[in-house]
């Protein structure tokens, strides 16, 4: 009887433990993110090849706007007179800075830095913008070119340049700045896809420009007497540098002809 009596209530117990197996509702599993989807997007937008094209799109963009509203023009001539002092020299070095990023000529620049400011602050703000100038160029060729552009570095010229820059790097960019002919931009982002430090490279930036911005500075500040001593000093600062830089250039093919 006891025997009974157990097996029966194992029965029921295992009858109920079943029903209530068989009542619950399983839960729903949660949908799978589409974690692959955007990965694979995020690979794509910060790809080489993708960055290297918004670094084209932002510099067409740049000189674009340039060509349309020809900014060069207001701080060389239609200056805000009641902009004056130090926030004046700061906003004409900030100004200086961006648009050369843009490709336009430092000359107009330095001339205009020496009309509005004289001399010696002249100097000052054209070097500040230079060297901010090349700075924003060699961050962007940086961070958005150098990964896309190193595999495409063959060919005599340009392993030899990218060679000398990623080797000396100071010294390289301290003679390119002293001796004029290399254009500024492309220096800047030669440097930028070589191997050069960035410290290197706005520091020597900063030493090898003083010549240059000196001489079209004092330029611009004389420019009302052009037959001045110190004018036609300026006036000959500017082109032996030039001079040299093109005897430089054509010595520098000929021994890389030779190699």
């Amino acid at each position: 009887m006891l025997d009974a009596t157990t097996r029966s209530g194992g029965t029921a117990t295992a009858s109920s433990a079943a029903a209530a197996t068989e009542l619950t509702v399983p839960a729903p599993l949660p949908a799978p993110a589409p974690a692959g989807f955007a990965m694979r997007c995020t690979r794509v937008l910060l790809s080489p090849w993708a960055r290297l094209s918004l670094l084209v799109l932002l510099l067409a963009a740049a000189a674009s706007s340039v060509l349309l509203f020809e900014p060069q023009k207001l701080l060389a001539n239609g200056w805000p007179p009641q902009v004056e002092g130090a926030a004046a020299v700061v906003l004409f070095a900030v100004a200086y800075g961006l648009i050369t990023v843009a490709f336009v000529p430092r000359p107009l620049l330095n001339l205009a830095a020496g009309a509005l400011f004289g001399s010696e602050w002249g100097i000052g703000t054209a070097l500040a913008g230079t060297v901010l100038g090349a700075g924003l160029a060699f961050a962007l060729g940086r961070l958005l070119g150098q990964e896309a552009l190193r595999p495409l570095l063959r060919g005599r010229w340009l392993t030899a340049a990218d060679n000398q820059f990623s080797k000396h790097g100071f010294r390289s960019m301290l003679a390119v700045r002293l001796f004029p002919g290399v254009p500024f931009w492309a220096a800047n982002y030669a440097a930028a896809v070589s191997r050069m430090g960035m410290l290197p490279f706005l520091l020597a930036t900063a030493l090898g420009s003083i010549p240059n911005v000196a001489a079209y500075v004092v330029a611009g500040a004389r420019a009302s007497t052009p037959t001045s001593p110190v004018f036609l000093i300026a006036v000959a600062a500017i082109a032996l540098p030039a001079l040299a830089g093109a005897v430089v250039a054509w010595r520098k093919r000929h021994h890389l002809r030779r190699r």
